[in-house]
């Protein structure tokens, strides 16, 4: 995607995260989470949330942004030293349903294992994702990731609990700068 562009958030952006990750888990979430929860003010408890995250800019935490133009069209989330085993965990990684299979997650990955190297953060990278999820397994597989363990996430945002599989790079800067997009 020739005019992408991918840059670290700032506070500025909480609106247009908040918006994309609403609609994201209205569109990937259904099963999981409770539809009254779905169905709900999910974009005003998600602007709570960014709005809070990308005013504390003390904590370390890293979102990388893709933009094509001026418009949001994915987003990663990362909290450095996370975890003592698995490192720095990927908390959220959302793309708008039109750019899928374009390179933007693949992109936003690779941006955030840059910015955790240039930071000196020689640490593993994990998420969790849905077991329902399969798509994003797919991807996360194809990315080098490492399917580790699985749990039960209790409470999920709004009440109720899913299974979920962590994904695992115990070397982040080797296996994801190096892999090419996920088409």
């Amino acid at each position: 995607m020739p005019s992408m562009k991918l840059r670290l958030a700032s506070a500025n952006d909480a609106k247009h995260i908040a918006d994309l990750h609403a609609d994201s888990w209205r569109r990937h979430y259904r099963g999981a989470y409770s539809d009254a929860f779905l169905d709900g003010d999910v974009f005003s408890e998600r602007l709570a949330v960014w709005s809070e995250r990308l005013a504390r800019s003390d904590r370390g935490a890293i979102t990388v942004i893709a933009l094509d133009g001026d418009a949001l069209i994915g987003f990663a989330h990362t909290i450095p030293a996370h975890d003592a085993v698995y490192g720095a965990l990927l908390d959220n990684l959302h793309v708008k349903v039109e750019q899928k299979r374009g390179g933007v997650g693949s992109a936003l990955m690779r941006e955030t294992a840059t910015v955790l190297t240039r930071r000196n953060i020689s640490t593993g990278l994990y998420l969790w994702v849905l077991e329902q999820n399969r798509n994003a397994q797919a991807f996360y597989a194809a990315m080098g990731g490492i399917c580790v363990g699985r749990e039960i996430i209790d409470p999920l945002p709004g009440g109720g609990k899913a299974p979920a599989l962590r994904y695992y790079w115990p070397d982040r800067a080797t296996s994801l700068l190096v892999h090419v997009s996920f088409r």
